[in-house]
């Protein structure tokens, strides 16, 4: 058999306590001059963020700030955030936060000097070449959570408010050219961010690891950070100012997003629609999702979990890991059900006809199709 793969793996990060310190330091090398900090609305007022514009001012580079950001960024906030970018006459982006701050941040600076309109840039095909490469502005991320991975990706999630579906947005040089990673800004989340964002990291790496397409680094990569959160999670959500647990998790959410280069799956295709029609939280959908996901994979995978149990130090095989999940998700209120989250009386057809037009489904071990997607759908509900 031959073996063929493109690779691409993550860029420079700056790691640990007090690295936020340094947020002159990354953008200087990424050359910035005039940056636009982009954060959520939640974010916008809090402590670390008003710090981190301070260090921003003092280094000469301003204190501009944008923050219409929804939790589920939308093509809006995208026009929204590009008019007050050029207005500013702004040379870069550092982006802030959680998934939402991240992606929009990412999103604003490969948009700052395209000519053709965001949906053109769609994950589809080779659509990513139709953008211009030398208009997209640099980045420097700042991840003040640690589940989504976004500092370490090429790619954004996007909600057309329209339609009411996550598009996801591709290009390789939405990668950041620096990420500060520190810990030190996560203290302040909340259980159940904490709790949310953390599983999000989970749900990576299990479905890069599951995944059946040949990436031997990211499978490696996907076991390890499914042990971070393993040993780390449950510490960060009993003591949020456990720094070395929240290091770890921050560890685990980059290793989750490199990681799933290789794939993701059924867990993802399911959560993008449901996110998008009803709002929720994605990393909580996620972990919603995945004890049925499991299931429905087990022809696929069952060997394979098999061997990451006994590399987790769990007993039981693949019922084992189960076990593990569904013991994981109620230690930290995960409702078992999506009616858990508020969600009544779906529209079936629709988030189904969502899940397999979603990116993700190509990486599911088992093919998705109408039919046993809407059974799985049905046991989630």
């Amino acid at each position: 058999m031959t073996l063929t793969a493109n690779w691409s793996y993550p860029t420079a990060i700056r790691f640990g306590e007090g690295r936020i310190q340094e947020l002159a330091e990354g953008c200087n090398a990424a050359g910035m001059k005039r940056p636009l900090l982009i954060t959520d609305r939640g974010l916008a007022q809090m402590e670390i963020t008003t710090r981190t514009l301070a260090l921003m001012e003092d280094a000469g580079l301003g204190s501009a700030l944008f923050a219409d950001v929804d939790p589920n960024p939308n093509e809006k906030n995208v026009a929204e955030g590009l008019k007050f970018y050029r207005d500013g006459g702004h040379d870069g982006v550092v982006a802030f936060g959680g998934g939402s701050g991240l992606d929009l941040g990412k999103t604003v600076a490969f948009m700052a000097g395209q000519t053709r309109p965001l949906w053109d840039f769609e994950d589809i095909g080779d659509w990513w070449t139709r953008a211009d490469p030398d208009a997209i502005a640099p980045i420097v991320a700042v991840p003040t959570t640690a589940g989504t991975g976004s500092e370490v990706g090429r790619a954004a999630v996007i909600s057309n408010s329209v339609t009411q579906e996550k598009k996801i947005i591709f290009h390789p040089k939405m990668l950041p050219s620096v990420v500060i990673c520190d810990p030190e800004l996560t203290v302040g989340m909340p259980k159940f961010i904490t709790a949310g964002t953390g599983l999000d990291a989970f749900a990576h790496c299990v479905e890069a690891y599951c995944s059946p397409h040949y990436h031997p680094m990211s499978h490696g990569m996907a076991l390890e950070g499914m042990r971070l959160v393993k040993d780390y999670l449950p510490v960060a959500y009993a003591d949020g100012s456990n720094m070395e647990a929240r290091a770890q998790m921050m560890s685990a959410a980059m290793i989750g997003a490199t990681a799933f280069q290789k794939g993701l799956g059924a867990i993802h295709a399911l959560s993008h629609p449901i996110g998008a029609i009803h709002l929720t939280h994605h990393g909580t959908t996620n972990a919603v999702c995945m004890p049925a996901v499991l299931q429905f994979n087990r022809p696929a995978i069952s060997e394979k979990i098999a061997l990451a149990s006994h590399y987790l130090e769990i007993d039981g095989g693949f019922d084992g890991f189960c076990d593990f999940v569904d013991q994981l998700n109620g230690s930290m209120a995960i409702p078992k059900t999506l009616s858990g989250l508020g969600i009544d009386a779906p529209d079936v057809d629709r988030i189904v006809a969502g899940a397999l037009k979603d990116p993700s489904t190509g990486g599911n071990p088992i093919e998705m199709t109408a039919e046993n997607t809407k059974n799985l759908l049905q046991k989630i509900l």
